[in-house]
């Protein structure tokens, strides 16, 4: 027994030891990334991930992943006080899943990966709650109680360094930023569900890619996906103006093409030399019915149980801020399936340098499915490229039965 105690406090020390000098070699943009390695290697797990708390969105945000790469791409948030990495936050105590399946986690990555076992902790400086530190294994396992240590011991060592305060500073504030351009939340709107993804490649964590939906005082349903030219600050910026202009004329128009004209004329009067494309959408109060107007924006796929995932077919007229006023934009009114769902999406999940856009286009309607917004979401997701070209944006639309 003593000589069992001596080798475990040997292999506690070592931990420590390894994980203060992955800590002081801490240089790059992301400080994480071989303290992770580090934590996956001693604890011989599959993935080691670190969520970061933001507050003020009472959300976890995957920042640094290694083995789990796909939770960084996928644009996921975790609410808290849901699934695993919420109720880790909440709780403030370290929690084991040794069964990993749809009711103790709300990430669809981690069962999509395929994890079986998972081990989290939560960080904390200054009683301040900053992130989530986790592993998973891809077979079975009980984690002991020198496993729960070392993460524990990991977790704490986490907290204590200050470029991390530092780089969750930053984060947040980008995370802030974004929000106030991204809803960080979709509305609750009866009779359907919704879900969405962003994913910007830009460094700053904003970008021109947009949606949006709003419920509207007639009782419709006002759905938006919309992409500025340009990347970065400046383009979300000009994005930011696009998005609150177009509630704005959503309120005075009953027709979304109308919309689009005034929004069209803003674009004009004060981006200059930017355009915009841009896709609005109406549902209809009693969810049977769609009108939609694209200028220039890539058309909505619609999946619905049954039938074959496919295109809609609606007339694009140009994108905003091109060549003169359009004052003939149009709108049409399709049926809205029952268990249906509508996907809206940006260029940057279907167009690469190297392929016609149609390729990429065939193969977002392979991987979408007749399924959950959420699930046509996490579908799309995973069969996107893993190094991105451009901005990615994603929201899908789900009639209930």
């Amino acid at each position: 027994m003593a000589a069992a105690n001596m080798q475990r406090s040997e292999r506690l020390r070592r931990f420590a030891d390894s994980t203060c000098a992955a800590l002081s070699r801490i240089q790059s943009a992301n400080p994480l990334d071989e303290l992770l390695d580090e934590i996956r290697k001693l604890l011989s797990a599959d993935t080691a991930t670190f969520l970061l708390f933001d507050e003020t969105a009472g959300q976890l945000i995957p920042v640094a992943a290694r083995g789990l790469e796909e939770e960084l791409l996928h644009g996921i948030r975790i609410s808290y006080g849901r699934g695993f990495a919420g109720q880790i936050a909440k709780s403030r105590q370290l929690i084991t899943i040794n069964n990993v399946n749809s009711a103790n986690v709300v990430n669809p990555v981690l069962i999509e990966r395929g994890l079986r076992s998972l081990l989290g902790a939560p960080v904390i400086t200054d009683e301040q709650l900053v992130g989530v530190l986790h592993v998973g294994t891809l077979t079975r396992r009980d984690f002991t109680a020198e496993d729960v240590q070392m993460l524990q011991s990991a977790a704490d060592r986490l907290s204590e360094v200050r470029r991390l305060s530092e780089y969750a500073r930053e984060r947040i504030a980008v995370s802030t930023l974004s929000r106030s351009l991204i809803p960080a939340g979709l509305p609750t709107v009866a009779g359907l569900e919704l879900a969405a993804r962003y994913v910007p490649v830009d460094d700053s964590g904003v970008g021109g890619d947009w949606y949006d939906a709003f419920p509207l005082p007639s009782g419709w349903l006002g759905v938006v996906m919309g992409d500025v030219c340009g990347r970065g600050p400046s383009a979300a910026v000009a994005m930011g103006r696009a998005r609150s202009a177009l509630r704005s004329y959503s309120l005075l128009c009953a027709d979304p093409a109308a919309a689009l004209s005034f929004l069209d004329r803003e674009v004009h009067h004060f981006e200059n030399d930017r355009f915009a494309t841009c896709l609005y959408l109406m549902i209809s109060p009693e969810r049977a019915a769609v009108r939609i107007s694209s200028a220039g924006h890539l058309r909505p796929i619609l999946c619905a149980g049954g039938h074959a995932v496919e295109l809609t077919d609606i007339p694009v007229d140009p994108p905003l801020g091109t060549g003169e006023l359009r004052l003939d934009r149009r709108s049409v009114t399709m049926a809205f399936p029952s268990a249906g769902t509508l996907v809206c999406y940006t260029d940057g999940l279907v167009e690469r340098r190297d392929q016609p856009i149609d390729v990429g286009i065939r193969g977002l309607l392979a991987a979408a499915c007749a399924d959950t917004a959420e699930g046509v979401c996490s579908a799309i997701m995973a069969a996107a490229p893993r190094q991105p070209e451009d901005d990615m944006a994603l929201l899908a639309v789900s009639r209930r039965r």
